[in-house]
């Protein structure tokens, strides 16, 4: 089971700086590197062409994740997820009549992996373009599949490292019941904190050096 949250910037800080920052808390608790990791979203939106009149056209986000490295993640917000293989990127662009890649607006989050004890810890920086927009923690307690099980034990440990900024349970969750989490529930929660950053109104953090 696996918690993708937002971690603001701290006071006087850039967002490198908070990322050292948060390293440095979890060795102090004894974890160790273990490489590193990046997730991607592309979005696509429907071609002009199709489109009814006066009606949005959907999004769709095509996403892949370097723990996951044959496969590719197609969701759309509120909707399905699906999983596909690596050559699902192929039939994108065979799909340009219908689909069209909105490129300004890829987002990605790359970062280093962390084990201490059953859980493994990514912090990653966000990025679009060259600019570093926020910071993501990826939290997974490797032996348990079933997400309402382990929130309590997934949250108390979140807390000793990330302390006031601690998320609340994860939407994907609370749809869950008693059923397995999956790998698409982890692009979910992605999806939904990239969007979240790509529409907070602030200054764009300086880009990292």
């Amino acid at each position: 089971c696996r918690s993708v949250s937002q971690v603001p910037v701290a006071e006087g800080k850039s967002v490198q700086q908070t990322v050292e920052l948060l390293a440095r808390r979890l060795e102090a608790l004894g974890a160790d590197k273990q490489g590193t990791f990046g997730v991607d979203c592309e979005t696509y939106h429907t071609a002009a062409a199709l489109g009814t009149q006066g009606q949005t056209g959907k999004l769709m986000y095509v996403m892949h994740n370097s723990e996951y490295p044959l496969s590719c993640f197609a969701l759309f917000e509120n909707g399905p997820c699906l999983v596909a293989d690596a050559n699902f990127d192929t039939l994108m662009v065979k799909l340009k009549g219908f689909f069209q890649n909105a490129k300004a607006n890829k987002i990605e989050s790359r970062g280093t992996r962390y084990q201490y004890c059953d859980f493994l810890v990514k912090l990653g920086t966000v990025t679009m373009g060259p600019s570093a927009r926020g910071i993501s923690v990826e939290v997974e307690y490797c032996p348990c599949v079933i997400a309402n099980d382990c929130w309590n034990l997934l949250m108390e440990f979140m807390q000793s490292f990330m302390g006031s900024h601690t998320p609340g349970l994860p939407s994907v969750f609370g749809s869950k019941h008693d059923s397995t989490y999956s790998p698409g529930d982890t692009m979910v929660q992605y999806m939904e904190l990239f969007n979240k950053i790509r529409k907070q109104q602030q200054v764009p953090v300086a880009g990292i050096r």
